[in-house]
């Protein structure tokens, strides 16, 4: 099926181009979202008849998506999940999540603008695309992480699996300062229960000595 492009479609072409594309690519994204027309003569006749507001429109949009790529660009933002010890995530982190993320830090992004290859489904810090216009693009970040102050160490380049390995040798640490103070206790009562014992043991030296004069 051929088609009159009215913007740039990724790996189709530019506005203006007639291409060749299949009935159901055509019928179900670019038609319903206003990408292209059908090219039939009366299409392609109106196109022409309409081609420089189209341009001066695409312009302008343009350069209003230049101006908030230029804001977006290179953000992080916070997604608060639950996890497992191992990085695992209780479900995922869908185009939505990263819309609504991106929307409350005070940027306008529909979910449809969000390009994931594959949903998030582990913490960690995950580069994410965001079409703003057919020529425009920016990449954000989402720190997926299951707290406030996770996501900070994160965001310092620590991975779970080294936070892990930090929290991990702080519970060892821990568990031998409490077998040191056991030990240390111990080693104390030992020492008090021989200070005891020896001057008993001298009165009862003394008192043996006194008998046998």
């Amino acid at each position: 099926m051929q088609v009159i492009l009215l913007e740039r479609v990724a790996k189709l072409g530019q506005m203006g181009e007639v291409v060749d594309v299949k009935p159901g690519f055509a019928r179900n994204y670019l038609l319903p979202q206003g990408k292209a027309l059908s090219a039939s003569k009366a299409n392609v006749e109106a196109f022409e008849g309409r081609k420089a507001q189209l341009e001066a429109d695409n312009l302008e949009t343009k350069k209003e998506a230049e101006s908030l790529s230029e804001k977006l660009n290179g953000e992080q933002f916070i997604v608060i999940r639950s996890a497992s010890d191992a990085g695992a995530l209780y479900g995922s982190v869908t185009t939505r999540d990263a819309a609504d993320a991106a929307t409350e830090a005070g940027f306008t992004v529909d979910r449809k603008q969000v390009v994931l290859t594959a949903p998030i489904k582990y913490l960690g810090v995950h580069e994410v695309e965001v079409v703003l216009h057919p020529e425009v693009s920016a990449t954000i970040e989402l720190n997926v992480a299951r707290s406030p102050e996770e996501a900070e160490l994160q965001a310092a380049g620590k991975s779970i699996q080294e936070l892990a390995a930090e929290e991990e040798a702080e519970a060892e640490f821990e568990i031998q300062e409490l077998f040191d103070d056991i030990g240390a206790a111990a080693s104390e009562d030992e020492d008090l229960a021989e200070a005891i014992e020896a001057p008993a043991a001298d009165a009862s030296g003394d008192q043996e000595d006194t008998a046998g004069n």
